[in-house]
């Protein structure tokens, strides 16, 4: 983080230490609920019927990757072919890669800093299983035309809509045109819950396998009937320590539900200050001579302002970064 630019600044306020506070007074510091009135909160919030909290973004995408293998009939498999952009954040990838997907790359669009969807249109074969779609820096991309390049072959779309929470595509919400998606809750992103991630969908199969997976794989948090192992027994002993998928420890705290909570209450606010520094922007920037700033897709929620230097100026990037921090750009 540069001081001169500083990447966020804190969002909190005493409704935020209030419910830390409420956490420590309570002396129940483990996933509890806080995040499960948090996870009902954010579903309805953003229009799915399930929603999952994790301890990161980056969990959230391992989780939405590890689920498509672990339903009864698996949607994927080790092998498989899977589309992914060519410019988004390394968790975007290793999780693909983790769970032994052919990864293939397509180029981006210089304007957007999403798919070239002409290139997507080309890309996608007989052998193509599922497209990873990332709506870069708070844009949305062309779900239209992503579901028109698709048609009618079986291919799974998931998003990795970490960087754009809030931003929509003709008033559907980002991260919720795919089979599942995936949100962050970092310091510097839209809501902050110290760390946190969130994946939803309105699948119930996904969503029980990933409430067993986020937790040690074991059915503890499944509800008594469910799409992993059929019916519970009423033996919480025997139910605490049965293990039926291999699965992870991604869960948040309770201190991140709660704070969920009253950040969520400021979302559409936090999201209109963007928004405006967006327009901002792009009025000041839009005829810059030395780099041009992204094209909105739909309507972006703005996690930051991207400047791509012109090809015809003849400048690094190292060399644009040192006029930056003095300011002579």
């Amino acid at each position: 983080m540069s001081p001169i630019y500083p990447l966020a600044t804190s969002s909190w306020d005493s409704k935020e230490h209030y419910a830390l506070q409420r956490v420590i007074k309570s002396d129940m510091f483990s996933m509890g609920p806080e995040v499960a009135t948090f996870e009902r909160q954010f579903a309805e919030y953003f229009g799915s019927n399930f929603a999952v909290m994790v301890n990161s973004g980056s969990s959230a995408n391992l989780l939405m990757t590890a689920a498509l293998f672990f339903t009864k009939t698996p949607k994927l498999s080790r092998g498989d072919e899977i589309i992914v952009p060519a410019v988004s954040w390394s968790t975007t990838y290793y999780p693909l890669a983790q769970y032994g997907l052919h990864q293939k790359f397509v180029d981006i669009d210089a304007a957007t800093l999403n798919y070239d969807l002409d290139q997507l249109a080309l890309a996608i074969t007989d052998r193509t299983r599922a497209i990873m779609v990332v709506n870069l820096l708070g844009n949305p991309n062309d779900f239209d035309r992503i579901q028109a390049i698709i048609g009618d072959r079986d291919i799974i779309v998931i998003e990795d809509n970490c960087e754009s929470m809030g931003a929509t595509f003709n008033g559907k919400q980002a991260g919720t045109f795919g089979v599942m998606g995936t949100y962050s809750a970092f310091f510097s992103h839209h809501i902050s819950t110290m760390e946190g991630g969130i994946v939803v969908t309105d699948d119930e199969e996904l969503y029980h396998v990933m409430l067993s997976l986020r937790a040690h794989g074991w059915t503890r948090n499944l509800p008594k009937f469910n799409l992993v192992t059929g019916e519970k027994s009423d033996d919480p002993f025997e139910e605490s320590f049965r293990f039926v998928l291999p699965g992870y420890n991604l869960r948040p705290l309770e201190m991140s539900g709660a704070l969920g909570q009253e950040q969520l209450k400021k979302l559409p606010g936090l999201i209109a200050g963007r928004q405006a520094n967006g327009e901002m922007m792009q009025n000041a920037l839009a005829e810059h001579p030395l780099f041009t700033i992204q094209q909105e897709i739909g309507k972006s929620s703005w996690f930051g302002f991207s400047l791509v230097l012109r090809p015809d100026v003849g400048m690094k990037r190292p060399e644009f970064v040192q006029r930056l921090i003095k300011g002579r750009f």
